[in-house]
């Protein structure tokens, strides 16, 4: 399928590897030409130079913080027109018990979860609707749907941001301007197997036994390939997806059991 994509422009923020990298990716092979961000300049020139030499299309680096106004400002000031955004906060976080979590803690994830991405989307969106095509994805977790312990910091924040861009989509879909939610489970990243270490040391058990563990409670069996989420944005990206919007999509092997 033709995504009718060829020629637009994205950008997408922790773009240097895992999900972040895997969208530029699936973006890069329909045409789209990436502004790619994340905090590491080395890891992030190297996967641009990937992107280009394998599909051709022009990737352009842009090492900076997106949660912070001045990287928000260099990235913006190096993408020009944007037809596509996708915001991943690309930040790890550890369970934190909701006694310990101070103003400071929650200002910190609203700053990380929902007010860098929320700017970015009031950065761009305006251009989209005035060129009537818009594509913006917000990357939260499939935890959204059922919250866990321990996260309470993590979920205020990022249910924030699917509320606020659920309203926005009313006006702006009629341009033909979309905001979606993807909400992904386990997949094969770095920043997974970093978590699954410390819930490992945490829990006073094995790496490999906490491995096994949620793979035996995931239906599908297995941790997926990270292009199985990059793949799914660049189809809510395409042209004929202009008619869903609003949307929090769990793409998690089946983890989640609720209907909507």
């Amino acid at each position: 399928m033709d995504l009718g994509l060829k020629g637009k422009r994205a950008v997408v923020t922790a773009a240097s590897r895992g999900l972040g990298l895997a969208t530029a990716r699936s973006l890069a092979a329909e045409g789209v030409d990436v502004v790619m961000n994340a905090r590491g300049e080395e890891a992030l020139t190297e996967a641009a130079a990937e992107i280009r030499d394998t599909f051709g299309t022009d990737a352009i680096p842009v090492a900076a913080d997106f949660n912070t106004d001045e990287g928000r400002a260099a990235l913006l000031d190096a993408a020009g027109e944007v037809d596509i955004l996708v915001n991943n906060p690309g930040v790890r976080q550890v369970p934190t018990p909701w006694e310990e979590i101070t103003p400071d803690d929650w200002r910190y994830w609203l700053e990380v979860h929902f007010l860098s991405s929320m700017q970015m989307i009031q950065a761009v969106a305006p251009g989209m609707k005035a060129r009537k095509f818009g594509r913006i994805v917000n990357m939260s977790v499939s935890f959204i749907k059922f919250p866990q312990v321990g996260f309470a910091h993590s979920h205020a924040a990022r249910l924030a941001l699917s509320g606020a861009t659920a309203a926005m989509t009313r006006d702006l879909i009629g341009h033909n301007v979309t905001i979606n939610t993807v909400c992904p489970g386990l997949f094969d990243t770095d920043a997974l197997h970093t978590n699954l270490h410390g819930h490992a040391k945490r829990g006073n058990t094995t790496y490999e036994a906490i491995v096994q563990d949620r793979k035996d409670t995931c239906p599908a069996g297995r941790f997926a390939d990270p292009s199985e989420c990059g793949d799914l944005i660049a189809y809510l990206c395409s042209a004929q997806a202009g008619f869903m919007s609003g949307q929090n999509i769990v793409n998690d092997g089946g983890v989640y059991q609720g209907l909507f």
